[in-house]
């Protein structure tokens, strides 16, 4: 129903006077309800986190790599039922082009009892990807490769970029808290409520799931900006006498770093990212398969050099 600014305030008015009057008549029920709406609030407020991603190919309008990043949500409503449809929430596409590899980058979010439905069934998990990459073609247009691949790195890109796509934060030079309180009615505000149906794509997933509820929400980030470099590094194979390959050898330097913890690394068999937070990005796509699994990292805090050797598949 469509409520004028002034009617949504009278509305607000009134909800605060009950609750004054609620807690002078009944203390106890006051608190109750003040603290469940704490415990809601805190789970909606959740940042979106990996789960799991996907690498297939876009076929149309124009052939090129795609990874999707899909990702849970509490923030995302899950289906009333298994008949209801199933909310997703699809960040915007983003166009990365690192060394010699340029591909896209998506993001999708549903609810956590999504994911967990599907667990380690591959019929349910196949059936949730499927999902997901058809409401990426209804959405943008785009005709995807039918054939998918689930990489063994949880994300693609860095899990700051992840979150800024999906809670729709813009790292830009306007100071975001002026632009809110110039900007945000209370019109916006109605209109912001995640319970809006146009908000989220819905899709059937034929699966029994635990009802949620929707909220909207209205966070506060600062605008600085941090320019994140590509660090200085060296990459050879390192052959046996006899010049076969043996592995893959990685020197990264890494000035001003004084602790491994800070580095995110993530290995595949095909490429290796390397991330320090706010600092340092790479991204490689290696010249030989590596095995992952046996991948070492060392860490020169002297030198802030990191070596990784990747041993040949």
């Amino acid at each position: 129903m469509d409520v004028p600014s002034k009617g949504l305030l009278t509305q607000v008015t009134q909800f605060w006077n009950l609750l004054d009057d609620l807690a002078e008549s009944d203390p106890e029920r006051y608190e109750k309800f003040i603290q469940q709406q704490l415990r809601e609030g805190k789970q909606l407020c959740a940042a979106p986190e990996p789960h799991l991603c996907l690498q297939t190919r876009i076929l149309k309008p124009k052939g090129k790599t795609l990874f999707i990043n899909l990702c849970q949500w509490k923030r995302v409503p899950a289906p009333q039922s298994a008949t209801q449809p199933v909310p997703l929430s699809v960040g915007r596409p983003e166009d990365i082009s690192e060394t010699s590899a340029v591909y896209t980058v998506i993001d999708v979010a549903c609810h956590p009892d999504i994911l967990q439905a599907a667990g380690k069934d591959r019929v349910e998990k196949d059936r949730l990807v499927r999902m997901a990459m058809k409401c990426i073609e209804e959405r943008l247009q785009w005709t995807l490769s039918p054939s998918y691949h689930i990489t063994k790195f949880q994300i693609k890109g860095s899990i700051q970029r992840m979150k800024q796509n999906l809670m729709g934060i813009q790292n830009d030079s306007t100071d975001l808290r002026e632009k809110m309180r110039k900007e945000l009615t209370l019109e916006q505000i109605r209109n912001s409520s995640v319970s809006n149906p146009d908000d989220f794509p819905q899709l059937i997933l034929p699966k029994d799931h635990v009802s949620g509820k929707a909220a909207s929400l209205i966070e506060e980030i600062g605008s600085t900006e941090v320019e994140v470099k590509t660090p200085i590094y060296e990459l050879k194979i390192v052959k046996d006498q006899d010049e076969k390959p043996l592995k893959i050898e990685l020197i990264v330097e890494l000035p001003g770093i004084d602790s491994v913890s800070l580095c995110d690394l993530s290995v595949s068999e095909e490429d290796l990212m390397i991330e320090v937070s706010e600092k340092y990005r790479l991204h490689l796509n290696l010249p030989e398969p590596v095995d992952a699994e046996k991948t070492t990292a060392k860490f020169f805090k002297e030198k802030a050099t990191l070596v990784i050797t990747m041993p040949l598949v």
